[in-house]
């Protein structure tokens, strides 16, 4: 996960989730893309340490488990950036420019993105994977087509030297959809993200601006919470299903107005978050505990990466 910002419940729903419930299956390795940061964000580095702490402290505050997982920043491990040049020196330049997000991001963030280090990046990312000789690697659906250009890079390694790498397969991680409070993305550039950090008061301010069903002008004008944010927020937040059902027919029939739904999902919200804030804020204010736990993950990660790095390099004859 790349230390761009702090993170929000979006990413507690998707992915981090996800991570944390991946712990009980699997070895996990888990990183501070920092290097990763810099393919988009290279013009302006001041936070991107600071926001690695906080997000190490965020992923501890939701359940990953530095003594089960390995955490670490990736410009810790050098191999991974040895292991992503001797990639590049393999993959035809037409393999990168396929990639979807490429130049896509290019006409949405700016031709400031023209560089060897954005274009190279899902080198990097293999890198990540491969030196590890991970097997599995958890993915939304967007991210397929970098895992399998990922494949075609282990498999033209595989060909030209042996049999080193193993190709990695998707986990996919089916993250539920959670449109912001104004029914935009959630993102912090819009000022309608509910973050790890949020306060009860800044929850409810955002709960009870939440956007509803448009159709629902007055407080006895039936609802359709089928199209209502707030009633899908409900689920995601652990509603049961015999309170799905309540709340639906309550709003349908108008006898639950908009404001009272709202203040009880704030409730949930608030809920949910309070002991992440709480756990999270007691981590922060002890960061070198923080940065200890990364210089042993880095330590862990490179006990492993060594030896296959040495394997990589040995042979492609260096």
């Amino acid at each position: 996960m790349r230390p761009t910002g702090q993170l929000h419940i979006g990413h507690l729903l998707g992915a981090l989730g996800n991570w944390v419930r991946l712990q009980d299956e699997y070895e996990c390795i888990y990183s501070v893309a920092d290097l990763h940061a810099l393919t988009t964000g290279y013009e302006d580095v001041k936070g991107i340490h600071d926001s690695g702490i906080e997000m190490v402290a965020d992923w501890i505050a939701c359940g990953v488990d530095p003594e089960r997982s390995i955490i670490f920043r990736q410009s810790d491990v050098p191999q991974h950036a040895e292991l992503a040049v001797l990639l590049g020196m393999i993959t035809p330049l037409s393999w990168l420019e396929r990639v979807p997000t490429y130049k896509g991001q290019i006409d949405e963030l700016g031709e400031h993105l023209l560089t060897y280090g954005f274009l190279g990046y899902p080198l990097l990312q293999t890198a990540d994977i491969i030196l590890y000789k991970a097997t599995k690697v958890p993915v939304g659906q967007d991210q397929l087509p970098h895992l399998e250009l990922s494949r075609e890079v282990v498999r033209r390694f595989n060909h030209l030297y042996g049999p080193v790498f193993p190709e990695m397969e998707a986990i996919i991680s089916e993250a539920p959809l959670l449109v912001g409070p104004d029914g935009r993305k959630m993102s912090k550039s819009y000022g309608n993200a509910i973050t790890l950090a949020s306060t009860d008061e800044e929850i409810d301010k955002l709960v009870m601006g939440m956007v509803t069903d448009p159709q629902r002008i007055k407080r006895d004008d039936p609802g359709n919470p089928e199209i209502c944010n707030v009633y899908a927020w409900h689920k995601l937040f652990g509603a049961a299903p015999a309170d799905m059902d309540e709340i639906f027919v309550a709003c349908t029939n108008a006898t639950l107005g908009c404001v009272d739904d709202k203040r009880a999902l704030a409730t949930r919200v608030k809920d949910a978050i309070r002991p992440i804030r709480e756990k999270r804020e007691e981590l922060i204010q002890h960061p070198a505990r923080l940065e200890a736990i990364l210089e042993e993950g880095a330590e862990r990660a490179r006990a492993i990466a060594g030896p296959i790095m040495a394997e990589a390099t040995a042979a492609m004859g260096l």
